[in-house]
């Protein structure tokens, strides 16, 4: 599948903000003058990167979801969706329709949606795919390393040296996929894969450094902003401090059982979200800390599948 699991244990305790109202969240004039919104600190938020054929008009995603807390009380909506920037080929029928129909039925109901999108890793099931392979071919093989994992066989991670020109190869491949975010209606954008400095040749395939992965991370978050959109810095613990003036909020997954969470308060100390999913921990052993560091987590399945359900947010 197409999500990430940061493996680097981080220990910093940082102040935070008092808590905001859970709204959709406010818009602010990017430098070309397009609005650009950003959400408040809470802000509750679902993520679906798989769509369901029950809910095919709105693009394969469940839009109505209302749950019970953790926290008990009435059910409660999401103000946030985050999705594929496609119809998941099971709804569609392919892999190349926007998913356009979900992005509108999100606005329909007062949300916000952001657009996923892998720009650290080439999956093979995408519909540009074979435009990253040829580049690969042409270029002394110099793009495409190793499977992402045993778990997720069919990505590989991409080299984001700039020695072949792969760095400038892979922003213009991602300026064409935000383009599309763009065309779609998203709001936002989630950019996966962008901690490869983290994990090393051994497991990526490639030396990458740590200011190679910033130079790559910043010109994603400029890329974004150019294009009215707001960001998400997903995972890249160990890079929190130098890059959170350039996102607007994070995603997150799995650091409450990593035990790597307090770094992202700054997130939250700078009135940014964080947006923390945890698959494997049971939310009664999360959801306290999760309140106490103002972040909105939810729990997912525990196999790691990113349907509708189950959707259980902390609050």
């Amino acid at each position: 599948m197409i999500h990430r699991i940061s493996r680097l244990a981080l220990a910093a305790a940082l102040a935070f903000v008092p808590a905001l109202a859970f709204t959709a969240g406010a818009t602010a004039e990017a430098s070309g003058g397009a609005a650009i919104w950003r959400p408040p600190v809470q802000s509750r938020w679902q993520y679906q990167l798989q769509g369901s054929k029950a809910h095919a008009a709105t693009g394969g995603i469940n839009v109505g979801i209302c749950e019970v807390p953790q926290s008990g009380g009435a059910c409660v909506r999401p103000s946030v969706f985050d999705i594929d920037l496609y119809v998941d080929a099971e709804v569609a029928g392919n892999n190349t329709t926007l998913n356009t129909a979900g992005v509108s039925a999100i606005h329909a109901k007062g949300a916000k949606a952001v657009c996923y999108i892998d720009a650290g890793s080439i999956e093979d099931f995408r519909p540009d795919y074979q435009t990253f392979v040829e580049w690969h071919d042409s270029h002394g093989k110099s793009l495409l390393g190793k499977p992402f994992s045993d778990e997720f066989p069919n990505e590989r991670w991409a080299n984001i040296n700039n020695d072949k020109g792969q760095r400038d190869f892979l922003l213009k491949m991602m300026e064409a996929r935000v383009d599309k975010c763009v065309r779609a209606g998203f709001d936002g954008v989630e950019f996966d894969v962008v901690h490869a400095h983290e994990e090393g040749q051994q497991v990526t395939g490639w030396n990458i450094s740590a200011q190679t992965q910033l130079t790559y991370n910043k010109a994603l978050a400029a890329m974004a902003h150019r294009k009215g959109l707001s960001v998400a810095l997903k995972n890249d613990l160990s890079q929190v401090d130098e890059l959170v003036s350039h996102f607007d909020y994070a995603v997150n997954e799995e650091c409450f059982e990593w035990k790597e969470c307090d770094v992202l308060s700054a997130f939250v100390k700078a009135g940014k979200p964080v947006f923390q999913v945890e698959y494997k921990t049971a939310p009664g052993s999360f959801c306290a800390k999760a309140a106490t560091l103002k972040f909105n987590s939810i729990k997912k399945a525990t196999d790691y599948s990113l349907y509708d359900k189950p959707y259980k947010p902390c609050r």
